[in-house]
Formats: structure tokens, C-alpha cells, sequence
């Protein structure tokens, strides 16, 4: 019989203790599964085991596959598909006369509206592109573009929760939650995942990049990149009041009490993200620091991207991919995104100016490293826009007849890089471009797709929460495999 010091602590119960002792532990079981827990009751299919010491160490995929790592450029607000990267000549004939079809739009639409930009084609495969990307179009050969996205509904909230995180209602992780839960990260000094987001978050916040049941770990570490001064970028990542040895000493010593609090709560999940953020907190203070050191880069090269703030991002993604780091978001459009409700040929000329110079210029420099090989890199909204004017009103458009509405029955995304068939183009919207008629690809496909190429079998890549296994697709979604090399 063991004797101990008698202490007040032991003296009390917990909810957790007491349903962990009665009943032989099976109330606790049930607080497990309802908490998505897996220490006590596993479920689902991994790549492998995690490591709850380490949780973004490296882990193999299902299969062997060329994407590692992932740049998501996210066009907010919806860019017009009709306008950029798919051409429809016969809109222009009908420019200002009613369509000979039946529309079910958000609002009341009226006649036909000609893109006001001008395509060419490029490249060996002659893909047409917008006069707005002109830096994209040089790398076309290296592009899939999708020309028949389709998502659920014309409104931004559910439509940015289904692209980012497969459903339009639920809090579910993120692409990129699932994606670093999967495969881990080549750093341990930096986040796994990191969505840079200027001037504050876009609609629906930080849900955009959320671990939902996950982890805490796997969600996005959000970096404000409309500035550029390390510490404004990331706060708090240096400490000039204490030195290092001193830093580590009290990290020990707060681990040690934290494992002490999370023994005795079967290892909570949101307290074990807090010890893991303390822990990677302090290995970022040097890694981030140069990470995010543009300045380093040859001026050459920061000029080829651009001295803008989109430029500052995928010219930091590019070192931010180099360092280890699986998954970066780049959002482009916060403040004034791609809804162009009116003024269309205006706004959307200014945001794919601020745009497509950087773009460009990663594509060419991912090639020229060879990265773009193990690199996917996709582009796109959360839908697409009408190819219809919309009417005044006293909402969006401010009473112009000018711009366009929402549209989610057929839209444009491009893949590149990743093992991706580069001068493709996959489906077809019907010859106004409002309905996709042609291989209908649904973003649960893109999703199922895009796991696909970083060697996840979709079905198999789940989570046990809430009593079933979770996957970022649901119950659906196939793979495009004629985007495949």
C-alpha cells in the first residue's frame, strides 16, 4: 500500500472524474466521444498514428504522391468567370438584349453584358486568357482550369464555409487543418498552417481557417500581412525582457504544471493545443523572424513580384513553403473584394493589377526552384458572377447598371503544379457561361481532388467526433483524375 502526502486537491472530484468512475468509466467514455477525443475511444482512418508529444511531425500520406505542400490563393468575394478565364464570344453578340434562357439568380438581373476585357491565347496549349492576367497566362501550360465549378447557393458566407471548409453550415475543419492533420509539417518551429489575410479578417472570420473537432494545432496561425515589420506581422514574437534560457526554464516549468492539470482532465484537447502553442511560440521567436525577412531576397526578385501587398504574400509563402511550412493561405480582395456588383470593369481591373504580377512571378519562381513540381497552387473564389447585368437596386450596386451578380451554377478555378496536368482545361459552362453543362465539378470533387493529389484517399481521411467519423467531403465527392499528369 502506497502512502503519500495528504493533499487538498485529491479531496475533490472533477466532472470528468466522477463520470470516469462511475459506471466503469463508460460515462466517460460518452463525454470522449461527445468532446472529439480520441485518447479514449479511437475512430477513423489516418495516415498514421499521431504523435501527441509532437502532433505536426511529418506523417506519409495513404499513397505516394507529388504535391507535399499547398498555396491556396483565395480570391474573395467571387471573381467573374466570364471576365477572366472563360471566354464567351456569344455574350458579346447578345450584349444588351434578354437572354434566350431562364436565369434563377439572387436578384432581379436583366439583359446580357459582353466582358468589357479582351482574350488571347497563350502558350503551347492556345488557352484563352483575360487581358486582366496577362503574368498567369505565361505559365497557362502549367494550368488546369476548371470551367465548371459549381457550389450550392449565391450567397458568401456558406459558399466561403463550403470552399474552405466542405460544408455551408457546420463548423468543420478547414482544407488546411485537414491537410497539416495529415501529412504534419517539415518545420517544428513554425505553424503547419498559416493564413495571411490583410487589413483583419475577411466574412465569417476566422472560421475560414479553423480546426473545428481537430486539434488546436492544425489550425491557421492568422498573419495580418498588410504590414511589414515582423513584429506587427506576428505579435509578441520577440521578447526583449527576457532572455532565452530564461524563457525555456519557465516554459519547463509551466509544461510541467500543465501536465500535471491535463492528467487529471484525460488530456483535454483545447489544453493540449495551449501547451503545444506555448511550446511552438517559443521555438518561432528565430525561425519567423527570418522567415518573414522579404528584405533578405534579392531586389530583383522582390521587384518581380512586386512591391505590393499581394506581392509581399506569395513572395513570403514561397519562404514560408521553403521552411517547411504545409499549407499557406494568401487572401486577396479583403477590404475590396472581387464582388463586383458594379463598376466591374473598373474594380475587377484594379484588384487583378494589385494580383497578377505576383502570381505570375510564383509560378515562374516555384518552376525555376523546382518546387512547383511538389507544389500545388490553386486560385479561385467562392463562386462565380452572372453574365447578366444587374439591376439597380438600393444595395450592392448603388443603383448602377454595371456589374454582376452572384452565381454559383458554374464558376472558374485553376490548379497548377502538384502533379497537375498544366494546359488543360476541364468542363464547360453552357455558351453564356452562367450554368457549368460540361463535366459538372462540385467543390466536394475539388476537394476530394486536391486530397487526391497529396495522396489522401478521402474517404479514408477521417475523424472520430460526436459517435461517427468525419471526413472533409462528408458523404460525397469524387476525383477528377483527367487532371492528373
Amino acid at each position: 500500500m502506497s502512502h503519500h502526502p495528504i493533499r487538498l486537491e485529491d479531496a475533490f472530484l472533477t466532472r470528468r472524474d466522477f463520470l470516469n468512475r462511475c459506471g466503469i468509466g463508460f460515462g466517460a467514455l460518452g463525454l470522449a466521444s461527445m468532446l472529439g477525443q480520441n485518447a479514449l475511444a479511437s475512430g477513423g482512418t489516418a495516415p498514421g498514428p499521431v504523435n501527441m508529444d509532437n502532433p505536426l511531425a511529418p506523417r506519409a500520406p495513404h499513397f505516394p504522391a507529388k504535391a507535399k505542400r499547398v498555396i491556396h490563393i483565395f480570391a474573395n468575394g467571387g471573381p467573374s468567370q466570364v471576365d477572366t478565364f472563360d471566354p464567351k464570344p456569344a455574350l458579346t453578340k447578345w450584349h444588351g438584349k434578354p437572354l434566350p434562357m431562364d436565369l434563377k439568380t439572387e436578384r432581379k438581373t436583366g439583359a446580357a453584358f459582353g466582358s468589357p476585357f479582351s482574350f488571347q491565347r497563350y502558350g503551347q496549349s492556345g488557352i484563352e486568357v483575360s487581358e486582366l492576367f496577362p503574368h498567369v497566362a505565361e505559365s497557362i501550360d502549367d494550368i488546369a482550369v476548371i470551367r465548371s465549378m459549381t457550389a450550392d447557393v449565391p450567397n458568401h458566407e456558406p459558399s466561403l464555409m463550403l470552399m474552405n471548409c466542405g460544408d455551408a453550415r457546420l463548423p468543420r475543419p478547414s482544407l488546411g487543418s485537414w491537410v497539416t492533420y495529415g501529412l504534419g509539417s517539415e518545420n517544428q518551429n513554425l505553424p503547419g498552417f498559416i493564413a495571411m489575410c490583410p487589413n483583419g479578417y475577411p466574412i465569417q472570420e476566422s472560421q475560414n481557417w479553423q480546426s473545428g473537432f481537430l486539434p488546436g494545432i492544425y489550425q491557421g496561425n492568422y498573419i495580418n500581412s498588410a504590414h511589414t515589420e515582423i513584429d506587427q506581422l506576428v505579435e509578441h514574437i520577440q521578447n526583449f525582457a527576457t532572455p532565452r534560457t530564461a524563457q525555456r526554464a519557465q516554459l519547463d516549468l509551466l509544461r510541467q504544471l500543465n501536465a500535471q492539470h491535463a492528467a487529471k482532465r484525460q488530456n483535454e484537447a483545447q489544453l493540449e493545443a495551449r501547451i503545444q502553442s506555448f511550446e511552438l511560440a517559443y521555438r518561432m521567436q528565430l525561425e519567423a523572424t527570418d522567415a518573414f525577412a522579404i528584405a533578405r531576397e534579392p531586389q530583383a526578385m522582390r521587384e518581380a513580384y512586386g512591391d505590393t501587398v499581394q506581392g509581399r504574400q506569395l513572395l513570403t509563402a514561397r519562404r514560408l513553403l521553403e521552411r517547411g511550412v504545409r499549407f499557406v493561405q494568401v487572401w486577396h480582395g479583403n477590404g475590396q473584394p472581387w464582388d463586383s456588383h458594379d463598376d466591374i470593369e473598373i474594380n475587377h481591373r484594379k484588384l487583378a493589377r494589385e494580383s497578377d504580377q505576383a502570381i505570375g512571378a510564383l509560378l515562374k519562381d516555384l518552376k525555376q526552384r523546382g518546387m512547383l513540381d511538389d507544389t500545388l497552387v490553386i486560385w479561385g473564389g467562392e463562386f462565380g458572377r452572372t453574365p447578366v447585368v444587374e439591376l439597380p437596386t438600393a444595395g450592392a450596386n448603388a443603383g448602377k447598371v454595371n456589374g454582376r451578380d452572384h452565381n454559383h451554377h458554374g464558376f472558374t478555378m485553376w490548379l497548377a503544379g502538384g502533379g497537375v496536368r498544366g494546359g488543360t482545361v476541364y468542363g464547360a459552362t453552357d455558351e453564356f457561361g452562367f450554368k457549368a453543362v460540361e463535366k459538372p465539378m462540385h467543390v466536394h470533387d475539388l476537394h476530394a481532388t486536391i486530397l487526391a493529389l497529396l495522396g489522401f484517399d478521402h474517404e479514408k481521411l477521417t475523424y472520430r467526433h460526436a459517435g461517427r467519423d468525419f471526413r472533409l467531403t462528408d458523404v460525397h465527392g469524387k476525383v477528377v483524375r483527367d487532371l492528373f499528369v
